[in-house]
């Protein structure tokens, strides 16, 4: 598990956010203890990655699976500005979705192309985007679940 991690609430936000949202449950099961639910998020065989509400949103979580996408450290992903987790040429498809994720709560069926950090392009299929809202219905971010169809060589 990364040294530097979100929150157990942040962490718990990403699962119940989906769970209200798409009525589907992220995890089989939705451990109720702190320690299983980081164990269980981290170790999903998909990608689990989030990010906050700054004018340039940052990426605050990764699970194990997409930080070996990417390529990065718990740390360095924690540094990232989602924009830039996107090829130039696709960040504004990235941003339309995202701005559909604002007005409906969540989508499915996203794909798109992405970058590691040597730069080898990736293609994420199967992707759900939703927005992360707290108990009283504030966003805190937006958080996102895919599979990594193949790599993208050209």
């Amino acid at each position: 598990m990364p040294s530097s991690r979100p929150s157990d609430a942040r962490l718990r936000l990403i699962a119940e956010s989906y769970q209200r949202l798409t009525g589907k449950q992220l995890l089989q099961a939705l451990p109720e203890e702190a320690e299983a639910l980081r164990q269980a998020l981290w170790e999903a065989p998909f990608a689990i990655v989030a990010h906050g509400t700054e004018a340039d949103p940052i990426f605050f979580y990764g699970n194990r699976y997409a930080l070996q996408q990417f390529e990065m450290s718990a740390e360095e992903f924690a540094q990232l500005p989602s924009r830039l987790s996107a090829e130039a040429v696709a960040q504004q498809a990235r941003e339309q979705a995202l701005a559909k994720v604002a007005q409906q709560g969540y989508i499915d069926g996203y794909s798109g192309v992405r970058v590691a950090k040597s730069g080898r392009r990736f293609h994420i299929a199967d992707c759900t985007i939703w927005n992360l809202l707290d108990a009283q219905g504030g966003h805190q971010g937006q958080a996102a679940i895919f599979i990594v169809q193949d790599k993208v060589t050209t």
